[in-house]
């Protein structure tokens, strides 16, 4: 099979919109993947149309692509009372709401906070990054249990606004 073959199974991909075209012969074999559509049942149709490929060249496969593993439903995120002002995780680590083991929580439930009080700690790659509070308020709710990794963009404090 040469350049010029393979170039015009590639364009054959691109034309029919197919995910997979597979072709085997005398023990060589190729397989190109098109852009990958929306997930469907997976099966194999065999093509054999001289007209597209010229020529019988072998076997060819189209092959869908295959349907996404279902991933289980992410836990609802708790529910944030309307006029609440929500402070998320601005980076990936881990939450430590106190400065080191022995000391108090920088902030409790109930705490008046200023903007720019520290509210805890999110370690990341050995780096102590400070949150602070971007709004003047009372501390509501502390989402993150001490210790527990944080994504980006999840939850850490509600603050009511004054």
């Amino acid at each position: 099979m040469n350049v010029k073959e393979i170039k015009e199974l590639a364009d054959l991909v691109a034309r029919r919109g197919l995910a997979c075209l597979e072709v085997e012969r005398a023990g060589f074999r190729v397989r190109i993947e098109g852009p990958r559509p929306e997930p469907g049942p997976l099966r194999r149709t065999p093509l054999r149309t001289p007209a597209d490929l010229g020529e019988d060249r072998g076997v060819v496969e189209a092959i869908p692509a295959p349907a996404a593993p279902s991933l289980p439903a992410p836990a609802p995120a708790p529910a944030v009372e309307d006029g609440l002002h929500v402070v998320t995780s601005p980076i990936v680590g881990t939450f430590y709401r106190a400065a080191n083991p022995d000391a108090d929580p920088f902030v409790k439930p109930g705490d008046r906070v200023e903007k720019g009080t520290t509210l805890c700690i999110v370690e990341a790659m050995k780096l102590m990054n400070e949150i602070e509070s971007d709004v003047s308020g009372s501390v509501v709710e502390i989402y993150p249990k001490n210790g527990q990794p944080v994504e980006f963009g999840e939850k850490l404090f509600a603050i009511r606004p004054s």
